[in-house]
């Protein structure tokens, strides 16, 4: 029995590959030009990571991942076959809720709910695999500042957040994706992890509510990103 399927298989490899190279494959110009623009929509998932201060009797996690959305303009420079300069500026929305817990595990305090709106600016490098006919696997990395527009310069006392965010990071980034050539344009399925370098708390706790940010030593951006470009 496992003979006879070895032998279908080998007798259908020709088959498919007759198939493969059947298939029309788009061509359009779009993908050889030196500069060309299109535009990306995309889902965003916000995290911190956290370093808590050993002297506290607190612990913080993110809770509650909620989905965001990336609104972005795509400029493609390409220097050589295999490799594009990318710059998409645009902006994104989110928010993290932290927990805190004490050391029993028992939550402690309120929900901190931060919100973010940033104008982010990415430059990224993109190395292209060889083309399988409307398909083509990459890679793709580098940097992104991001400026968060929500970010509070002081405390509201309307709201029971008692964290502050500063607004500007840096951060690295690195994905993959597919390039999927269509007749009349390019669609691209891409997924990137962007950490921040920079500890983004403002190490100034809020009035009569000092141990939320006096717990935390370090809190540090993660930003997961689902994108959908079309160019």
């Amino acid at each position: 029995m496992h003979k006879k399927i070895t032998i279908l298989l080998f007798l259908l490899i020709p088959v498919l590959l007759t198939a493969q190279k059947a298939k029309p494959k788009n061509d359009s110009n779009y993908d050889e030009r030196l500069l060309h623009f299109g535009f990306s929509m995309g889902m965003n998932a916000m995290d911190f990571r956290t370093v808590m201060d050993p002297e506290s009797r607190l612990r913080a996690e993110v809770m509650a991942v909620k989905p965001g959305i990336n609104i972005q303009i795509v400029t493609d420079f390409r220097p050589a076959t295999y490799l594009d300069l990318r710059f998409l500026p645009g902006v994104s929305f989110g928010q993290r809720n932290i927990n805190f817990y004490d050391s029993l595990g028992i939550k402690w305090g309120e929900p901190q709910v931060l919100e973010s709106s940033f104008l982010e600016f990415p430059l990224l490098l993109k190395a292209k695999g060889m083309r399988l006919n409307n398909s083509r696997p990459y890679v793709i990395g580098g940097v992104n500042f991001r400026y968060d527009l929500a970010g509070k310069k002081e405390y509201d006392d309307e709201r029971p957040v008692y964290l502050r965010l500063k607004r500007a990071d840096l951060y690295y980034e690195v994905g993959a994706g597919i390039d999927f050539y269509l007749p009349y344009f390019k669609l691209t399925i891409e997924a990137k992890m962007s950490n921040g370098l920079r500890d983004v708390l403002v190490h100034e706790p809020a009035p009569g509510y000092p141990d939320y940010a006096n717990s935390i030593s370090s809190l540090k951006s993660q930003i997961w990103v689902l994108s959908f470009h079309f160019e």
